[in-house]
């Protein structure tokens, strides 16, 4: 069973035998062990290098000497395991830590080749709703007092329009005026995903106008629970409401 403690997520297994913690029977787990660093789509790079050795569950728990249920629940789960663990699991994939958390953190996604057979599938509307809906990071694009501005924010879906928050008075706030009352201007927002151990990934585009929410409207959006993660002064909510929506899907045959 997967239980939290001191904000950390740890995974407890237990026999007639033994009790494992996060996988393993033979060290106690110790919050400095921790590798503190993105963990992005580890589940999935995991399965990756294990289907592409052709080993069961068991025989990659085997060798990184942790329980088949943890080895599970690393593949299902947003987690990360302790250093020992993840050196061991590295270790039984053939390959290493670095490549198994992502390789560089600091590199723009989406380096390496292609996949062998590629295709490009065009989304409808509802497609590109169901894959934004959950919210997450978004990318704001307009035309600013210095020349085309591209800027990421956290966003979330309220009531089918995108709500984000930005500072009142700053350069997005100031850009993103007409200074016509009840004129707002059309924007782009592009939400995107990329897994780039598959080669896959998908990218909706949003283009609407960019509402100010006044005051009077605040009781509207204020439950949409956006939180910057830049933290900082961002009491000003903008609502997009989509005008149109297109997407495209890269994935294999």
């Amino acid at each position: 069973m997967p239980i939290c403690y001191h904000g950390r997520q740890i995974f407890i297994d237990a026999d007639h035998h033994e009790a494992r913690v996060n996988g393993t029977a033979r060290r106690t787990y110790t919050r400095g062990d921790a590798i503190m660093t993105r963990t992005g789509d580890l589940g999935r790079r995991i399965i990756h290098y294990r289907e592409r050795l052709g080993l069961t569950r068991e025989q990659v728990a085997e060798h990184a000497d942790m329980s088949p249920g943890y080895l599970q629940y690393l593949e299902e789960n947003p987690d990360m395991p302790d250093t020992g663990a993840l050196y061991r699991l590295a270790d039984a994939l053939q390959t290493t830590v670095h490549e198994l958390l992502g390789g560089d953190r600091d590199r723009p996604p989406g380096h390496g080749p292609a996949m062998a057979n590629p295709t490009l599938e065009v989304l409808d509307r509802e497609q590109c709703l169901r894959l934004i809906e959950p919210g997450g990071i978004g990318r704001v694009a307009f035309y600013g007092s210095q020349g085309p501005m591209v800027l990421p924010v956290n966003y979330k879906m309220h009531h089918g329009a995108i709500v984000f928050r930005t500072a009142s008075g700053g350069s997005m706030d100031r850009d993103l005026r007409t200074g016509l009352e009840g004129v707002d201007i059309k924007i782009a927002f592009e939400i995107d995903q990329i897994d780039e151990t598959n080669r896959e990934g998908w990218s909706v585009l949003v283009q609407g106008p960019a509402h100010h929410v006044a005051p009077d409207e605040m009781g509207d959006v204020a439950d949409a629970g956006v939180t910057p993660w830049a933290g900082g002064e961002r009491h000003l909510y903008i609502r997009i409401v989509p005008a149109q929506i297109t997407g495209r899907r890269i994935h294999g045959m």
